[in-house]
């Protein structure tokens, strides 16, 4: 029987928004079981009421953390002391900080150090070097009314075109997988772009990077006789 992968989830209060919380659940159960549930703040602050009400709903149990010194935020050092004593213990495969400080960019360094996945989790305003510290990054924010399940509007494919950093990644991942002919797994693809970089196709409003990849026509796509595996082509390379 494969053993259970095991999920620690801790979250900053004063830089996460509560009404997110399904979707952070949500995403972090297709990695493995939440043992864990963490949450810490002064919860004396009226402002953190919003995860006051939904704390029992979600089994997330509440760290209270007193402002020693006014204008200094001792959230941070309690969390980063509790998720190294967790690490040190052996006993999570993967760490969930949600926050946009990026005062836990080290921390999700450290993590990665030891072989531990990092998920990170916060908001667009979250500086560039704790998103490319985790090992995967999502996005909380909703960009309008019409967005996805994932709380983020679809990029059109025009858009994504538009992206050069995004077909960078995608067509150095796709030159570095591609066979003889050009063609390169999906699934090649994804584990190295994976090991490059926080990229997460949810960020640009698609479920799966297949998905996001058809949107884009500069790219061939097929699938294996059995249906199984997606294969990906730069139309430049035909």
């Amino acid at each position: 029987m494969n053993q259970q992968i095991t999920v620690a989830l801790f979250i900053d209060a004063d830089n996460a928004p509560a009404k997110k919380i399904d979707l952070i659940i949500n995403e972090l159960a297709s990695y493995g079981a939440v043992m864990i549930r963490k949450i810490y703040g002064n919860w004396k602050n009226q402002t953190l009421q919003g995860w006051e009400d939904i704390l029992l709903e979600y089994a997330i149990q509440p760290i209270q953390q007193f402002d020693y010194t006014k204008g200094k935020n001792a959230t941070d050092m309690a969390m980063t002391i509790d998720v190294m004593d967790l690490l040190y213990s052996g006993k999570i495969d993967i760490f969930c900080i949600v926050s946009s400080d990026s005062d836990f960019t080290p921390l999700a360094m450290r993590i990665k150090a030891e072989g531990k996945q990092v998920i990170g989790f916060g908001e667009q305003k979250t500086p560039l070097s704790l998103v490319k510290a985790c090992s995967r990054f999502l996005y909380l924010d909703a960009k309008d009314d019409n967005a996805n399940h994932t709380g983020i509007a679809k990029k059109s494919g025009s858009e994504l075109k538009c992206d050069t950093s995004l077909m960078n990644l995608l067509r150095d991942a796709i030159s570095h997988a591609c066979d003889e002919e050009g063609w390169a797994n999906l699934g090649a693809v994804g584990s190295i772009i994976s090991n490059q970089t926080s990229f997460d196709s949810k960020n640009y409003g698609y479920a799966k990077l297949s998905d996001l990849v058809k949107a884009i026509d500069l790219f061939e796509v097929k699938l294996s006789n059995n249906r199984s595996q997606m294969f990906v082509k730069d139309k430049r390379k035909s």
